[in-house]
């Protein structure tokens, strides 16, 4: 895990010092909201509908037992016990008081911590595989080059005000779990037929009010090219991009109007340009980073005391969760656990200050003391051994942590709605959990077997509602809360967006319609497909009409 230097330490604790001084003249009137407005968005801190939320970055997603322990102190001290895990990998506070924002952001420099890029229109929190470093499928970690971009993108001065937002993912696994092609610039890093391991390009992907799945640019960077590439990537975009229409700015409408090869053209000429300049990476400097990011120490008799199967046979609730919630090991002897954060009665991705203190103290006792947040707004325990399995699954449980559900429907994407945001147009927090409440027959959820639901409050698609298997978005009509259902949708390596299916019904007819596009795939499909896979076999025409009869 990447160690901050006295360099880093010191620039996170001038910029909690500007930021005191600048809420200081706020509170007493000297700076006017709209001067302070971009002052507060640099450091993270939205105004919403009821109090400001504050947005923590999380690089990559990775945590340290230490980290997660204060996230769960400033939950407690701060803010209403809680926190939330977003989609980008960050967390949220949803109540903090504006005089002690500054007090937050102290505390998180204590623990290497920040909210910087987590708002305005800079490169964003960059994100990546929450299995990385861990699963059998990697070609190689990430999250080096994650941290590489990521030091090079904070404070660069000619990204610190881009047309708009701009959002990075990186993949090091043959299976995206980064949703990499929905991104402003995805990498994905793949071997060539030399055998050489650099990254395959995409641009301009993203949701939002123009969903579009960002195009390959270019097949193979050398990954010593991967700053100058990126770096030619947004000269591009900060000439070129949009600055009258919010609407138009991201990159996703540049490449759009372009045209995918003019907008290859451009960015390599702007590359020509720079390639050889110092942004070049060298190999020592590519190890010094690689080196934060060396294997746990390894037990190598694991193996020897692995006994999560024959367990899995002989108590059903452990063995649910085990096939659900545990994935392959790339070490033999060892699983990684994803803990579930949608018990029934908890909003997706939420997670109190108690449980994020017991989530610190299994990641040290079980897990090498590091955990990682998911775009899927669950949290990871990387590296546990399998003979430990069932110790740990008795606490879980215990902690309603345990909920076997990881990709059913139930393990829904969520974002906050209009119970928080300024931005929404409907809530997402109530469907949800009665979503949740009508389909508590788990049996019924493995039967229907693997099924993406996000839900979005509004446009913005902070849920991903585009890239479900099944989308709800919350709309608002005359003032009343309706909801549009889209199918078809995913964020996998058969990336798709997902298409309208009629129009918007009422909050009420929500799990009701869902239920009869359950209905409809069960009665549709054949042996071992999807959801996904039948509507894509047969097409939206008998799930419309299931659900507008």
């Amino acid at each position: 895990m990447y160690q901050y230097t006295e360099d880093d330490k010191r620039i996170v604790r001038e910029r909690v010092h500007q930021f005191r001084d600048q809420v200081a003249r706020r509170i007493n009137g000297r700076l006017a909201e709209e001067h302070f407005r971009p002052l507060r968005l640099m450091n993270g801190l939205y105004l919403q509908r009821y109090a400001y939320m504050l947005r923590v970055a999380i690089p990559y997603g990775l945590l340290s037992s230490t980290q997660l322990r204060k996230l769960a102190y400033i939950a407690r001290r701060y803010d209403r016990g809680y926190g939330h895990f977003t989609t980008r990998q960050n967390i949220q506070y949803n109540w903090p008081r504006l005089r002690e924002v500054p007090d937050v952001l102290s505390d998180l420099a204590d623990v290497e911590m920040h909210s910087i890029q987590t708002s305005g229109n800079c490169i964003r929190n960059i994100s990546s595989d929450h299995f990385a470093g861990a699963t059998a499928d990697e070609i190689e970690d990430p999250r080096p080059w994650c941290e590489i971009l990521r030091q090079w993108s904070t404070f660069h001065p000619e990204f610190a005000y881009l047309p708009r937002k701009f959002k990075i993912a990186v993949s090091g696994a043959t299976t995206d779990r980064a949703a990499v092609p929905l991104h402003d610039i995805g990498l994905k890093l793949v071997r060539n037929d030399a055998g050489e391991v650099g990254f395959q390009v995409f641009v301009g992907g993203g949701m939002g009010r123009t969903p579009l799945i960002a195009p390959v640019i270019r097949e193979f960077l050398p990954k010593e090219d991967v700053l100058t590439y990126c770096e030619a990537i947004l000269r591009v975009y900060n000439l070129y991009g949009n600055r009258k229409n919010k609407f138009k700015a991201r990159i996703k409408i540049l490449v759009k109007s372009l045209g995918v090869e003019e907008m290859t053209r451009r960015v390599e000429g702007e590359w020509e340009k720079i390639r050889g300049t110092g942004l070049k990476l060298t190999q020592e400097e590519i190890d010094r980073v690689s080196g934060h990011f060396t294997p746990p120490a390894w037990d190598d008799s694991a193996a020897t005391r692995d006994n999560a199967v024959q367990l899995a046979a002989e108590n059903e609730a452990f063995g649910r969760w085990y096939r659900r919630n545990t994935h392959a090991h790339k070490v033999d002897g060892y699983r990684i656990v994803t803990i579930s954060l949608k018990a029934a009665d908890t909003p997706p991705g939420d997670a109190t200050d108690e449980q994020m203190d017991l989530i610190a103290d299994l990641a040290d006792e079980f897990s090498f003391g590091r955990i990682r947040v998911t775009h899927e707004q669950n949290l990871v325990l990387a590296h546990v051994e399998g003979g430990r399995l069932f110790a740990l699954w008795q606490q879980l449980d215990a902690a309603k942590l345990a909920t076997p559900n990881v990709g059913t429907l139930t393990d829904m994407i969520c974002c906050p709605g209009l119970d928080f945001c300024d931005l929404a147009n409907a809530g997402s927090i109530g469907v949800a959990q009665a979503i949740t409440e009508h389909f508590d027959d788990i049996d019924y959820l493995y039967d229907l077997g693997e099924l993406k639901l996000k839900m979005s409050g509004c446009i913005n698609a902070c849920g991903h509602h585009h890239a479900g298997h099944i989308g709800i978005l919350g709309i608002n009509k005359a003032g009343e809360e309706y909801y549009q259902i889209m199918l078809g949708g995913s964020a996998a390596d058969d990336a798709s967006l997902g298409k309208w299916l009629g129009p918007a019904i009422e909050k009420s007819a929500v799990t009701g319609a869902i239920e009869k596009l359950l209905d409809t795939y069960v009665a549709e499909r054949d042996e071992g497909e999807r959801f996904l896979d039948t509507y894509r076999r047969i097409g939206p025409k008998p799930f419309k009409a299931a659900v507008y009869a």
